[in-house]
Order: C-alpha cells, then sequence, then structure tokens
C-alpha cells in the first residue's frame, strides 16, 4: 500500500471540493467543511505542509479508503 505524503492545505482543500464538501466557516487558521451524510465536520488547519496524520483522520470521518484517496490526488 502506497504511503500518504503531506500535502499542502490548498491541495487538500481541493480534494475535499471535488469529493462533495461544502466550505462553512473558517475560525482562526481552521477551516471547517461539512458533507451531507458525514457526522462531524472536516476540519483542515492551513498548514504547509498539512500533516499525514490531520489527512488519515479526515478521511476516515469521510469514510474515504487510502486508495480512493491517492486514485482522487493523482488525477488532480
Amino acid at each position: 500500500m502506497p504511503k500518504i505524503k503531506s500535502i499542502h492545505w490548498k491541495e487538500f482543500e481541493k480534494f475535499l471540493l471535488v469529493v462533495g464538501c461544502k466550505f462553512e466557516r473558517e475560525k482562526g487558521d481552521h477551516r471547517i467543511y461539512w458533507k451531507t451524510g458525514v457526522k462531524r465536520p472536516i476540519i483542515v488547519p492551513r498548514y504547509n505542509p498539512l500533516p499525514t496524520f490531520i489527512i488519515l483522520n479526515n478521511l476516515r470521518i469521510l469514510g474515504i479508503s487510502r486508495d480512493e484517496y491517492l486514485k482522487a490526488i493523482s488525477i488532480m
């Protein structure tokens, strides 16, 4: 299984918008996104690079596998 690498937060934001998340608000340096059918908001801090553990936690909240994420990132 390929490793997930740290990326810029703007690249992860593009991914979130592609999978159907909507930007709701911003508090400090954290951006909050919602998607219908998801019980928790997706929180993305504006860190450069965005740590891998934050990407993995948000994928778990969205119910997206590593392979689906890597495939989506590669075609963006």
